[in-house]
């Protein structure tokens, strides 16, 4: 069958140079974007329950931007002045520079990783006398208590905002030859806003092992995996799967 229609379950890329784009353009694919789950901030009532003391820490952790401003949002909620003496870790130095949104950068102590939480447990691992607040969703990857607890860090997870299934119903009747997840939260919205969802013949791409794991204990069929070692990101996967499919058709 001809591909013809992706949905994302992603916002649209801001960057006109998306090499989702450019997969549009090749193919001539209808592409939409629509994000299967929302980020809803606990309130400042239901953080107080959590018995947590921001002062009391003298480090942050972040894993996201969204994390960075449910942080903030809370601390201007419960009147809290963070101290300059904060530090701050970060996954990515793109998160890290996303807290010049909050702060003064160049006067704070700011330390990130390039991608991989376990990156950054080595740069924590040398600031071992520090006590770490980790702003995190509900629910939160496992891995992250787990590698701060092999590493023995001193350190308190914080739930400081929610994932939720956002409403699709304005997509039952709308047909996608293909559905593109990245995370679990997107298939678990998928089923739980259509019980009902009978697959056939619509493909379901996952991006990490995580994610396809998810989709195959749902019952559903995964049909587009990536990363993998011809297709490092899932447009490339997406265009290996639409070329492979169009020369099945000739």
């Amino acid at each position: 069958m001809k591909i013809k229609s992706i949905l994302v379950s992603q916002p649209e890329p801001q960057n006109p140079k998306s090499p989702y784009f450019e997969l549009a353009r090749k193919y001539n694919l209808k592409i939409d974007y629509r994000p299967f789950i929302e980020v809803v901030g606990v309130s400042s009532k239901e953080f107080r329950q959590q018995k947590i003391n921001i002062l009391d820490f003298t480090a942050v952790i972040f894993t996201s931007k969204t994390g960075i401003d449910h942080f903030f949002r809370i601390c201007e909620e419960l009147r809290i002045t963070v101290p300059d003496a904060m530090k701050y870790f970060c996954v990515t130095e793109n998160i890290a520079f996303y807290l010049q949104k909050y702060i003064v950068y160049r006067k704070r102590k700011i330390f990130h990783g390039k991608a991989k939480f376990q990156e950054l447990v080595t740069i924590i691992n040398k600031h071992k006398e520090d006590k770490y607040f980790v702003p995190l969703s509900i629910p939160h990857k496992a891995e992250i208590p787990e590698l701060l607890d092999d590493n023995n860090i001193k350190y308190k997870i914080g739930n400081l905002y929610k994932t939720i299934s956002a409403d699709l119903s304005d997509l039952a009747d709308v047909y996608y030859d293909i559905l593109v997840f990245y995370s679990p939260s997107g298939p678990k919205s998928l089923l739980e806003n259509f019980p009902d969802f009978e697959q056939n013949n619509t493909r379901i791409a996952a991006f990490g092992p995580t994610t396809a794991n998810s989709i195959r204990s749902m019952g559903l069929r995964l049909d587009i995996d990536a990363p993998n070692p011809q297709a490092p990101s899932m447009t490339m996967a997406l265009d290996s799967f639409i070329q492979a499919s169009r020369k099945v058709k000739k």
